[in-house]
């Protein structure tokens, strides 16, 4: 095994390593309990809006998270864990791409951000006169 599998299996070992992953196993199964109360909520609903919400907010970090388990279960040569570590990471980022209209708090949010930011970066460029 080369040092940096080493310090990677050493780490995920240790009791700060299994507390970050906890933590991240935890934001997984969150956004995966949310993606099933989106799933069988009624459309347009509050509850569905909620759920939506909070999965949407959660995917990106669960994928991290999963991805950065299922590399310790590859350094570790664990292959079952690698492959369910696989199969979630999978179902999580088809789950996040299948539907892309439903109504959530992310929705629009990328052009306005977009829009403050260009208009809270762009206007501070001015230069200083020159002094003569």
């Amino acid at each position: 095994m080369s040092p940096g599998m080493e310090s990677v299996a050493a780490f995920s070992g240790s009791i700060p390593g299994q507390v970050m992953l906890a933590l991240g196993q935890t934001i997984v199964v969150v956004c995966v309990c949310f993606d099933m109360v989106r799933a069988l909520s009624v459309p347009r609903s509050h509850r569905r809006y909620l759920a939506s919400t909070v999965f949407r907010t959660l995917a990106v970090p669960s994928i991290i998270a999963n991805g950065v388990t299922v590399l310790i279960a590859l350094v570790l040569w664990s292959w079952i864990d690698v492959v369910m570590g696989m199969f979630v990471l999978v179902a999580i980022i088809f789950r996040l791409h299948h539907d892309k209209d439903e109504d959530n708090w992310w929705k629009g949010k990328g052009r306005k951000l977009a829009r403050w930011a260009r208009r809270r970066f762009a206007g501070g460029t001015s230069t200083a006169p020159a002094m003569g």
